[in-house]
């Protein structure tokens, strides 16, 4: 209690995404991490089962990265972004195209996956417009979908709770596709689910509604992870690459959480066989220790935007005061690094098998409906309470904390997503004291 103002030491910040009041009658702290391990303030370990917010990919305080950052901070903590350049940045985008899918090796950076998938969209209708097609300016998203909290991310989002009170506010000329997702058709599918490619052909009905001489891009995730891990059926996305292709619509993956080694490749384009117009990345980028995000853009749409500008102008005018920030960039580039020397990609391929098995194995489990996996990345949901959606969820995620376990709760889906360097017995201990907990609750 602070004897000046007599308020409570956790009054004074206002948390994200976060049921405030209930969260400060009974915090759930964190005071230190070390590889697969948080600890709260008691001593007490709490095993990460979701990569912090599906972001570190290494573990935590991985050495290299920690020591890359504390050179930089103390030989340049900061260079303006803006007309000048530092070596790190240079060395980071190289490093980063590298792991990329060919031609998209032309990179962006922003200061967090948000601001990433905004960047994106703007890009979108330069490049049209550099070509003279002006009238390319409507974005199409998923419903479901979740491309971060700005204007632009959150009107091409279809996460309701995220739009409901701001809709007044978002950008004309959006539009939604149906989500994938069936239950009767998809329950505890292990990967990709089988039916569904037809979706995608919900594009088809959206460009004869508006015509395709109006629309810029469409987005969307590859497995809408915070929309409660939905994953793609085989054929989907391949068919909106044919779909965009064949009226000349962008289309961006949003891969802030697939990218880095979630589902056992570099970025989910990779692993499908499928080059995007533009791919939309944070969290592992850094493996979550310095905020940074990042755009990677097919270098015919960078060339297009550059050459449309007369020679000495600015090209773009968009960027953030931390667009490449020198201690961001140095923790990209030793992630980097780390994510290849230590095969850490390949090895999350590897355990995706015997973490799937480890998922499946809650199906007869109390209160469970469906269980969804691809790579290492799970979704455990839960049959609705009577009393209110997402009330079993949270009481899970709460239940789970305190047996020593951090998921995530997304209503009443419960997220896994652990550390690529997760080992057969972390899963085994998070899926166990999974069940354990979901015996307890009602």
């Amino acid at each position: 209690m602070s004897a000046r103002t007599g308020q409570s030491s956790f009054d004074a910040l206002w948390m994200p995404f976060t049921a405030n009041r209930r969260f400060k009658a009974r915090p759930r702290m964190l005071v230190s991490a070390d590889g697969m391990y948080y600890q709260t303030p008691e001593g007490r370990p709490v095993l990460d089962g979701t990569a912090g917010l599906w972001c570190v990919n290494a573990g935590h305080r991985h050495r290299r990265v920690i020591e890359a950052v504390q050179r930089q901070v103390a030989l340049l903590d900061y260079a303006p972004a803006f007309q000048m350049g530092h070596p790190v940045e240079f060395e980071a985008a190289t490093k980063l195209a590298a792991i990329l899918p060919a031609d998209l090796d032309r990179i962006f950076f922003t200061t967090s996956g948000s601001d990433a998938v905004d960047t994106a969209l703007k890009i979108a209708v330069a490049y049209h417009h550099a070509r003279g097609e002006t009238t390319r300016t409507r974005l199409i998203g998923r419903e479901r979908g979740y491309h971060g909290v700005n204007f632009g991310g959150t009107s091409v989002g279809g996460i309701a709770s995220n739009r409901r009170i701001f809709s007044s506010l978002q950008p004309a000329g959006i539009d939604h596709l149906s989500f994938t997702y069936d239950l009767g058709k998809h329950a505890f599918s292990r990967g990709q689910p089988e039916w569904g490619a037809h979706l995608a052909n919900d594009l088809e009905r959206i460009v004869a509604l508006h015509d395709p001489s109006t629309i810029a891009a469409v987005i969307v995730e590859p497995l809408a992870a915070s929309g409660g891990v939905l994953i793609s059926p085989k054929g989907y996305l391949e068919r909106l690459r044919e779909i965009s292709a064949k009226y000349g619509i962008l289309l961006i993956f949003d891969e802030v959480i697939t990218g880095f080694g979630r589902l056992g490749a570099a970025f989910a384009a990779e692993k499908f066989g499928i080059t995007p117009d533009m791919i939309t990345m944070a969290k592992g980028l850094t493996n979550g220790t310095i905020p940074m995000g990042a755009v990677a853009v097919r270098r015919h749409i960078h060339d297009a935007v550059l050459g449309a500008a007369p020679e000495g102008t600015i090209e773009f005018f968009h960027g953030y005061t931390y667009s490449g920030h020198p201690v961001a960039a140095a923790a990209a580039s030793a992630a980097i690094d780390v994510y290849k020397d230590e095969g850490l990609f390949e090895r999350a391929a590897e355990l995706a098998p015997y973490f799937a098995d480890a998922a499946h194995s809650l199906r007869n489990a109390k209160h469970v409906m469906d269980v969804r996996n691809l790579g290492l990345v799970a979704g455990i949901e839960l049959k609705p309470r009577q009393d209110g959606v997402g009330i079993r969820g949270y009481e899970t995620l709460v239940r789970c904390f305190e047996a020593g376990v951090l998921v995530r709760a997304m209503a009443d889906t419960v997220g896994l997503s652990p550390p690529l360097i997760a080992g057969r017995k972390h899963i085994d201990d998070m899926f166990g004291m999974l069940r354990e907990v979901l015996e307890s609750i009602e």
